[in-house]
């Protein structure tokens, strides 16, 4: 069934308007998450520690400099390692060219009729962004898959071992806790893991597909979907190194460097620009 029309919205900005936009915002430039935070990852990523690895299984050896070198690269962090605390930045420019590239996949798949799945694990921030896609995708007459909704998927959070439930919100994928602190959370949980997006690809699979040419998400389910072979563009902030990994190993096709913890709707002229990009715009 097809997406509801997105309501009507500002025209999309222009190049330097929203690399304005992402600046004044903290999506890029300064940005709030802590250097001390991602260095950290890095070190865990080094390590192979699952918690950082989000469902990728890296070729290379990736030693922790190696992973401050290829952030410094892709994301514009400062490459010092002597650096070990304060803010940290992203270069708007590179925010845009990634961007760019986000959207001529999306476009390219819309174009050629292949199915998107959208997830999420950032569903508080970053709902609104898929959500906008979602409906994009579904108004140009693509397909928006919504497998295995409501299917249990157990996941291991800081309190433990907890079941959640696969749900979609305007096409986007996510997962809720049963129980526990988490419980009833809304939009959804925040979520590293890969499981959901197996559990979900793994049934389009069951019931013969359709399954996705594209997945567009975030934290496990980019980095999940490409480890499996699946076509796979998402955002990514300066902690979570394993999407810029998997970019420079060839699973993941697009790995946009952003803060993806400021106000939802800070993102909503990146949407804008990303539609218009991807020739998606009502």
């Amino acid at each position: 069934m097809p997406l509801p029309p997105p309501p009507s919205s500002p025209p999309a900005p222009s190049r330097e308007a929203l690399r304005a936009h992402l600046l004044a915002t903290g999506i890029a430039g300064t940005v709030a998450t802590p250097r001390e935070a991602s260095l950290r990852r890095y070190r865990l990523f080094a390590a192979r520690d699952p918690r950082a690895l989000l469902g990728l299984d890296p070729l290379g050896a990736w030693r922790e400099r190696d992973v401050l070198a290829l952030m410094a690269r892709r994301c514009g962090v400062s490459a010092d390692p002597r650096r070990t605390e304060g803010v940290d930045t992203v270069d708007p420019d590179r925010t845009l060219r990634g961007l760019d590239r986000f959207a001529a996949r999306l476009g390219r798949a819309v174009a050629e009729r292949r199915p998107v799945l959208f997830g999420t694990g950032h569903p508080h921030r970053l709902i609104g962004f898929y959500a906008a896609l979602a409906q994009g995708v579904s108004a140009a007459g693509g397909q928006v898959l919504t497998p295995a909704q409501g299917r249990s998927v157990d996941i291991t959070t800081r309190f433990g071992l907890r079941t959640h439930r696969i749900d979609y919100v305007q096409g986007v994928a996510l997962v809720r806790a049963d129980a526990g602190p988490e419980a009833g959370c809304e939009p959804g949980a925040h979520c590293h893991s890969p499981l959901p997006v197996r559990v979900v690809l793994g049934v389009a699979a069951e019931r013969g597909g359709p399954l996705p040419g594209l997945v567009v998400g975030d934290h496990g389910w980019v980095c999940g979907a490409g480890q499996l072979g699946f076509e796979a563009i998402g955002p990514a902030d300066t902690d979570d190194p394993a999407p810029f990994v998997g970019e420079a190993e060839g699973r993941v096709a697009v790995a946009v460097p952003l803060d993806d913890g400021v106000r939802s709707v800070c993102y909503e002229p990146l949407t804008r620009y990303v539609l218009n990009r991807a020739c998606l715009s009502p």
